[in-house]
């Protein structure tokens, strides 16, 4: 699978270089990121994410987000931006949200 990781941090800090790397990444067409290296992250590694999926939309792809942390995948539902992404989470299970 053509993808790339992200860093183990991604804060506010670093977020603008992490999102011009991974727009680039996506530019040469990477169709996936792994979040497992992520262990220090803020709200601005959601608005990373959330970047990088619209760029691959924009290329008429699905950027497929996999081993989202379960502290980042929860300041996503605390956000309501959970729902915007595509995340398989292979660390979590999500027994919470009953079907629709």
């Amino acid at each position: 699978m053509n993808g790339f990781a992200t860093g183990a941090t991604l804060t506010h800090a670093g977020a603008r270089v992490a999102l011009a790397a991974g727009l680039e990444r996506i530019a040469g067409g990477a169709r996936s990121v792994d979040c497992a290296p992520l262990t220090q992250f803020d709200s601005s590694a959601l608005a990373v994410l959330l970047a990088w999926q619209r760029a691959a939309g924009a290329r008429g792809a699905a950027l497929e987000i996999v081993n989202l942390p379960a502290g980042l995948a929860s300041l996503a539902q605390a956000y309501g931006v959970d729902t915007l992404l595509s995340a398989r989470h292979s660390r979590t299970v999500d027994t919470e949200r009953s079907p629709s």
